[in-house]
């Protein structure tokens, strides 16, 4: 056990792992976290393999970190976080921080482009770039586990239940069209690609959620998400449908 000298109010000991070739990551949030939390620590490296069966044995416990605070034992990295109320997140807990991450920097890079092009952030194609862009990193997002993807989109998508291979189909075709709306090139083939997965996904998206009510997770950010379908993923879809027929538009000197 930890020095009753060294567990007076303010002290924490951590027990962590320092090897060669291995540095626990959650020991060194732990320490981080208990600095900016005002405590001083203690910080005893665990430096072999041996050494941290035998602490783990000692102490009944089957991870590492271990943090103790005035002689008594909080636990790893998420319970420290729950000791000082911070938000512990559960594994399959739903949430929208990826996408989130993905539109907001579609965003700026939308508004960095128009103001390299055209010295301005309040132009036309800066909302196109904004979408293209986002398609692309949606896209990327699927390809990254295009086989997790294409189960996940099992799920829900119409045409995917009928036709298997359309899941693996679905982020390249994405993927083109959103690079090829990033570059203003070949109209006439990026906007039939929105414009029909773009369709498809919508129309399944709105009868999973909004006739079937079902609850399920989306897989317009991966295989693996915890986004929830519904909103995130209809707009995914309306982006695209909406592009499928603005950029036309456009190019023929309708708008």
């Amino acid at each position: 056990m930890p020095k009753d000298t060294n567990q007076a109010a303010g002290k924490a000991v951590l027990y962590r792992m320092v090897m060669e070739d291995h540095l626990c990551p959650y020991g060194l949030k732990s320490k981080d976290l208990l600095e900016r939390e005002g405590y001083e620590v203690e910080d005893h490296h665990l430096t072999t393999r041996e050494e941290t069966d035998a602490f783990k044995a000692e102490h009944n416990v089957s991870t590492t970190p271990q943090t103790f605070i005035s002689g008594t034992r909080i636990g790893g990295y998420d319970a420290l976080r729950e000791h000082f109320g911070k938000e512990v997140k559960e594994a399959d807990e739903t949430t929208y921080q990826p996408v989130i991450a993905i539109f907001s920097v579609a965003f700026l890079m939308a508004l960095g482009l128009s103001w390299a092009f055209y010295g301005s952030i309040l132009t036309l194609r800066a909302f196109e770039w904004f979408i293209a862009i986002s398609m692309c990193f949606l896209a990327v997002q699927k390809l990254k586990d295009i086989e997790g993807f294409s189960t996940m989109f099992l799920n829900y998508d119409l045409l995917a239940q009928r036709w298997v291979r359309y899941g693996y189909i679905y982020p390249f075709g994405e993927a083109i069209a959103g690079v090829l709306m990033v570059a203003g090139a070949l109209v006439w083939i990026s906007a039939p690609i929105a414009l029909v997965i773009g369709t498809i996904g919508a129309v399944s998206v709105f009868k999973a959620v909004y006739i079937d009510g079902r609850e399920l997770k989306c897989a317009c950010v991966g295989g693996g998400s915890n986004v929830p379908l519904g909103f995130v993923s209809l707009t995914e879809n309306l982006m695209m449908i909406f592009m499928g027929v603005w950029m036309p538009a456009r190019a023929i000197g309708w708008i």
